[in-house]
């Protein structure tokens, strides 16, 4: 931690750890409004990375405006990908500062306190720049959503993003492994990253390559209106095709993967995008890309406009129906995880053909605490219960709501739900009073019985 008083560090230190942990606010005492900032974030990277791809190096240039009627006196950067090394391997690492005052990390180091140079009042516009350093962590055995492996490196939630401000005070969760802890609000993204004309550098939004130096590629992608930017590096093998509707899907195989199970994944991308823009309202956004790592970990994981994923048709039909539940419409995934996944769950049951007929018959609550709608800090604590209780008993719930009000109300909800809430931030309380507008039933019963809580 860099600070010139070691004192202050430590208290400032342990508020922000105490509000990451309660959602109060760290540093700052002014009561805020429900409004959430700051916001209209534009990001401009440019980036070079070294001979393998797995370290970059650059500028980020960051303008947001408060959309609050309270004065913004600070902003906080995520730098998420500090993580696992936390301050002593931070592998996420932001120096030359300018337009703001570097003022302590926090969370293990995956929170940088930003001190703005005036009080930035309602509707103004400001811009902060720093360079920056982004090195992938070496993974020994299986792959990881923010890592490298062999020839192969993959940057989730890697680039520092602001951190959401309410009427809680400042977002800072902790980082957790066994969900995720992120949260933001849709920006736009301009990003340039110069490569080894050796490697392929599939990333968020709608990509170009162009010539750099001799011996290397530069990879633009623009995105307007996500909530986050991530990139692969690795002599990926490339699939493609354009859908009817104008969106181009691509998809990138690692080491070990067929050109068969390539082609199979690229159709079953399609296939899913199709069935998940009839439910929920089309897909936003020119580009999808789809990068197939055998060696992961985990079965798959969503970035907007961006998938990591094993050959794993559910996963990926899973995954790509997150583009809409959280992508779309946004929540705060370490206190609302069931928002995104039990409705991404309940998506993929719909697309392969499952109804959830009495499944509330076989789930079985282990103690009186647990609860669809409880947040990371419940499931960190309750590791073995997370993917029980969130994904198969939320998206169980989901179904057993649709045959309470009924299918069409069910598809007419759902739907009008994505579009008033495109590109916000939707809330257990929203949900819950958009589907009591649904039905004339009174639904009270029905989220105590499935312990669906504000």
């Amino acid at each position: 931690m860099s600070r010139s008083a070691r004192l202050l560090a430590a208290v400032l230190g342990c508020v922000a750890l105490l509000a990451s942990m309660t959602g109060g606010a760290p540093p700052g005492k002014e009561r805020h409004t429900d409004t959430r900032t700051p916001a209209s974030a534009a990001y401009t990277v440019e980036l070079a990375g070294d001979s393998s791809g797995g370290q970059w190096s650059g500028h980020e240039r960051v303008s947001f405006t408060n959309v609050s009627a309270d004065p913004l006196r600070e902003v906080f950067l995520r730098l998420w990908g500090n993580a696992h090394g936390g301050c002593a391997a931070p592998a996420v690492t932001v120096t030359h500062l300018a337009g703001a005052t570097a003022d302590g990390l926090h969370v293990g180091c995956t929170a940088l306190r930003l001190a703005l140079p005036t009080p930035l009042g309602p509707g103004e516009r400001h811009t902060i720049d720093f360079d920056l350093t982004v090195r992938a962590p070496e993974l020994a055995d299986n792959a990881g959503r923010f890592g490298r492996h062999g020839a192969y490196s993959h940057f989730g939630n890697a680039l520092p993003l602001l951190a959401v401000r309410d009427t809680a005070g400042w977002h800072l969760a902790p980082f957790t492994d066994t969900g995720e802890s992120f949260y933001t609000l849709a920006a736009d993204f301009t990003v340039a990253l110069d490569h080894p004309a050796t490697i392929v550098v599939p990333a968020t939004g709608s990509t170009w390559d162009t010539p750099g130096t001799t011996g290397r590629t530069v990879t633009t992608a623009t995105a307007r209106k996500v909530r986050d930017f991530a990139w692969s590096a690795g002599p990926f093998d490339t699939v493609s095709q354009v859908m009817a509707g104008g969106v181009t899907i691509k998809v990138h195989s690692g080491a070990g993967i067929t050109a068969a199970d390539t082609r199979a994944m690229l159709a079953a991308t399609g296939s899913a995008m199709d069935t998940h823009a009839r439910a929920f309202g089309a897909y936003p956004y020119p580009e999808l890309d789809v990068v197939l790592d055998n060696d992961l970990w985990f079965s798959g994981m969503e970035y907007p406009g961006f998938v990591l994923n094993r050959v794993k048709t559910s996963a990926l039909i899973h995954e790509i129906a997150h583009q809409w539940w959280y992508g779309i419409v946004g929540d705060d995934q370490y206190h609302q995880p069931w928002l995104d996944e039990s409705f991404a769950e309940y998506a993929t049951e719909l697309a392969l053909g499952r109804d959830g007929s009495d499944c509330w018959r076989a789930v079985e609550w282990t103690t009186p605490q647990e609860r669809i709608t409880n947040g990371m800090a419940y499931w960190d604590e309750h590791p073995a219960r997370y993917e029980d209780v969130v994904y198969t008993y939320g998206a169980c719930a989901l179904h057993d709501l649709r045959r309470t009000i009924g299918a069409d109300a069910m598809t007419r909800l759902l739907h009008d739900y994505v579009r008033t809430h495109r590109y916000g931030v939707s809330t257990t309380p929203a949900f819950k009073a958009a589907a009591q507008s649904a039905t004339t039933k009174d639904l009270t019963p029905f989220w105590t019985t499935h312990r669906i809580d504000d």
